[in-house]
């Protein structure tokens, strides 16, 4: 059996932003995941479609009850292929990935489709489909579930991923990261527990002040 994913999404910006995008994704503050991008072939084909392959490698922590099952010793990178193809005339980009390596693990097979959106051109469509597989037996729906789960949290990071750099090509301020503002939250605390701090200080001591000044006047 067989877990499978469809999803869509849009992207605000158009059709050639987010073709440009798409080799400039990585690094960004969502894609920590993603250690390595390397082209290993490409041409253009005779009807002007631009064909790819990039050799991608991620982290790929495994779940606790997984590693049991697995010696110390296996990789947890994982390797992934990507093919895309281009064509501009109709702007469309389809991309095909899967991992290469721990198949017997899980193999997790997606295919998107960019296309400009059909309510609005200056914006870019994404169809995504997803086939997570394991031929473990015994605990190969378990690996499915997880994988699924996984891929979903994946997307969400995507995304973001996108829209922060697209941000950047089109000179806004991307923007900030969960951890970014969680940071400045943290800082701006401080700066203020600091302050209310020395403020207490300068009361109190103006408060003792007052009442040695006091007691001299009943001396």
């Amino acid at each position: 059996m067989v877990k499978y994913f469809l999803g869509q999404s849009v992207l605000r910006s158009s059709w050639d932003q987010v073709f440009a995008a798409f080799w400039q994704r990585y690094p960004n503050p969502y894609s920590k995941h993603v250690l390595t991008e390397d082209i290993v072939h490409r041409e253009v084909t005779p009807d002007q479609k631009l064909l790819s392959r990039r050799l991608l490698t991620k982290t790929n922590r495994m779940p606790r009850w997984a590693e049991r099952l697995f010696p110390a010793n296996v990789a947890h990178s994982v390797y992934i292929l990507e093919d895309s193809i281009v064509d501009p005339q109709n702007q469309t980009m389809t991309t095909f990935t899967w991992n290469i390596n721990h198949a017997r693990l899980m193999v997790v097979e997606e295919r998107c489709v960019y296309c400009v959106n059909s309510d609005n051109s200056g914006w870019t469509e994404i169809r995504r489909e997803a086939w997570v597989s394991s031929s473990l037996f015994g605990v190969s729906r378990a690996v499915q579930e997880f994988g699924l789960a996984r891929f979903k949290s994946n997307v969400t990071k995507t995304m973001k991923g996108f829209e922060y750099i697209l941000a950047k090509l089109q000179g806004e301020a991307p923007s900030k990261t969960l951890v970014e503002t969680a940071k400045e939250a943290k800082e701006k605390a401080k700066e203020t527990a600091l302050a209310a701090t020395e403020r207490a200080k300068d009361l109190a001591s103006k408060a003792a002040t007052k009442k040695q000044q006091q007691q001299q006047q009943f001396v």
